[in-house]
């Protein structure tokens, strides 16, 4: 999947992680959300999962863009 076919839910084009625009929440064609962020080793995820850190502004940010 592009980036072009997600919906950026948060951020301006002015992201935290330079020039890979992060951290960020972008909502799929099929209403599932893909997160930006910092990789974080809090715990080893299952096989084929990754763990992201990301401020709880971003995902306040996401809500307000969703309308809840």
């Amino acid at each position: 999947m592009a980036r072009e076919e997600l919906i950026r839910l948060t951020g301006n084009g002015n992201g935290e992680c330079g020039e890979d625009d992060c951290p960020n929440v972008y909502l799929t064609k099929q209403g599932t959300f893909v997160v930006q962020g910092d990789v974080s080793d809090a715990f080893k995820p299952p096989t084929g999962e990754g763990l992201v850190e990301i401020p709880e502004s971003v995902l306040r940010e996401a809500v307000r863009a969703l309308g809840w």
